[in-house]
């Protein structure tokens, strides 16, 4: 008989509902994917003494780059030892779905440092109905939401060119993006930092998110600048709200660099007054200071124009990288937020060529030191010996912005957490741990009732999903027990993969995939889409 089918009796547990209300102890049972019952005195085929542990809804990633992950690796230890029981990807405008024959090369170059590029993998999907199908097909550990990536459509529709797409070309991204959403999809990401997102303007984003409306779902920004211009790009993600009717879900909202030190109780105010005026309004954060994207990303939007081919074109033409060299170190990068690059600051996290092996973990100003040579020379270099497929962490963030952020009653948890590379960000294997130990348990920025409310109930209303997010009879049985003592984040800038503590079981629709602190290697996930109607069908 199938586990989920059997069933189990969780005896004792402190249960934190999801709903954010006070704890309370009782009995759990589980039968059929399902929370059967909630009492005292329960009885089933088998039983976990949950004596002294919490019992919580499973854990919500509200902004995931598992996309080729799930797919690669599908019992998913990174996110299950901490607790994860769903992911929301298609994050940034940038994903492989909707793709065609052009732009699934591209993606995967320009995607290398995120997601990697599997050599003799099978792309057998175009649309997101195909991939939503082939991660039924995979089933992994855990199950996973789409958003339609913005760049993607306006690849198919304009390529990577720097201008207003056509009437016609707004209609067929009209048309692709009802089609996603028609699929499965919850809602459109956009990457306004990244190529081609970057060349949209608000008027283009706002014909998209009424698209978005109609069908009942969101809009995931990455804004245009987390730096210099950080307030007016969040300002400017309200107004396409207002304009659009589409509600909001601001993505790893933060405020960075040197700049915005001290500064996030600005953006809780727009915040504020945005909720106010009636907008829909949710946001996400991961409970670190640095920040992790590709090396590439920092460049100018000039120099990204055309995409991966011509990046690496103007990194070898002498003019144009004196071009950029102005841009990094004089004038301040769109690319880098608006700010003049601190090469002290960047560090590189993972390489595509083993040539370059010797990088990883070093500062781009301690290379170019290294060899005597101008750090702009040092980032072009790498760029062009890596074909754009490096990843760097930005030591840009400041604790009391991150606090801010977290407690703020619309705040979700994201980890924005990257698999690949030598040495990822430790977000991507501890940031649910980290909210539960060093940010509750240890500092009490938050409440433990807080900090699950805002990993469970609270993003499972944002995602619209049909009875999950709760623990209460009838919701499907996407549960983490864990100890509230000893429940910790292990994974560090210098070991990044280690698991969490404290996490001892998580089941996924009334499956184990964690049990007594270890992967049981079960896969019981599957993809959870939207109908027309705005509900989930699965």
């Amino acid at each position: 008989m199938p586990e989920a089918a059997r069933g189990e009796v969780f005896k004792g547990a402190t249960v934190v509902d999801g709903t954010g209300a006070e704890r309370y102890r009782a009995d759990v049972r589980i039968a059929d994917g399902l929370i059967a019952e909630i009492g005292t005195g329960l009885h089933g085929p088998s039983t976990v003494d949950a004596d002294g542990l919490v019992l919580a809804p499973g854990f919500i990633d509200m902004h995931a780059h598992s996309d080729l992950a799930l797919l690669l690796e599908p019992e998913h230890p990174a996110k299950v030892t901490q607790g994860v029981t769903c992911e929301v990807l298609g994050q940034d405008g940038l994903s492989f779905a909707p793709v065609d024959d052009t732009t699934l090369p591209a993606l995967r170059r320009q995607l290398a440092g995120w997601n990697g590029d599997p050599a003799d993998f099978d792309w057998d999907w175009h649309d997101v109905a195909g991939y939503l199908d082939r991660i039924d097909r995979t089933r992994p550990a855990v199950n996973a939401c789409y958003l339609v990536p913005h760049g993607s459509l306006r690849m198919l529709a304009t390529g990577w060119q720097n201008r207003a797409p056509t009437p016609a070309e707004l209609d067929r991204m009209r048309r692709e993006l009802a089609k996603g959403l028609l699929d499965g999809a919850v809602g459109m990401s956009s990457g306004l930092s990244y190529t081609p997102g970057m060349y949209a303007d608000t008027a283009e984003l706002v014909e998209l998110c009424t698209v978005v409306a109609a069908y009942g779902g969101f809009h995931a920004p990455h804004q245009r600048s987390y730096g210099r211009g950080a307030l007016e790009g969040y300002a400017e993600m309200v107004e396409i709200a207002r304009r659009s009717g589409c509600a909001l879900h601001l993505t790893h909202a933060t405020m960075n660099f040197g700049v915005n030190r001290g500064r996030a109780g600005e953006l809780l105010e727009l915040v504020d007054r945005a909720l106010a005026d009636g907008i829909d309004l949710t946001l996400d954060s991961y409970p670190y200071l640095p920040g992790s994207t590709t090396l590439a990303a920092l460049l100018p939007s000039w120099a990204t124009e055309g995409g991966p081919g011509a990046t690496l074109a103007r990194l070898a033409d002498p003019a144009d990288r004196e071009r950029i060299r102005c841009a990094m170190e004089e004038q301040g990068s769109d690319g880098c937020h608006g700010v003049v690059a601190d090469w002290t600051t960047i560090q590189i996290s993972g390489v595509r060529s083993e040539r370059l092996a010797g990088a990883v973990g070093r500062t781009v100003a301690e290379l170019a030191a290294e060899h005597g040579r101008g750090g702009t020379e040092t980032f072009l270099d790498l760029l062009r010996q890596d074909e754009l497929g490096t990843t760097v962490l930005q030591h840009v963030g400041h604790e009391e912005n991150v606090r801010a952020v977290m407690r703020h009653p619309t705040h979700t948890v994201g980890s924005d957490g990257l698999l690949v590379g030598a040495r990822p960000h430790p977000r991507a294997w501890g940031t649910f741990a980290r909210y539960l130990g060093h940010y509750s348990r240890e500092l009490g920025v938050l409440t433990l009732e807080e900090a699950v409310a805002r990993m469970t109930g609270r993003p499972a209303a944002r995602l619209g999903l049909d009875r999950r997010g709760r623990i209460a009879p009838g919701f499907h049985a996407d549960l983490v027990l864990l100890d509230p003592g000893r429940v910790r984040d292990a994974a560090t800038f210098e070991q990044p993969r280690l698991p969490a503590e404290g996490i001892e079981y998580v089941y996924v629709n009334g499956t184990a995939v964690v049990r007594q602190g270890r992967t049981t290697g079960a896969r019981p996930g599957r993809a959870l889409r939207r109908t027309d109607r705005g509900t989930l069908a699965r």
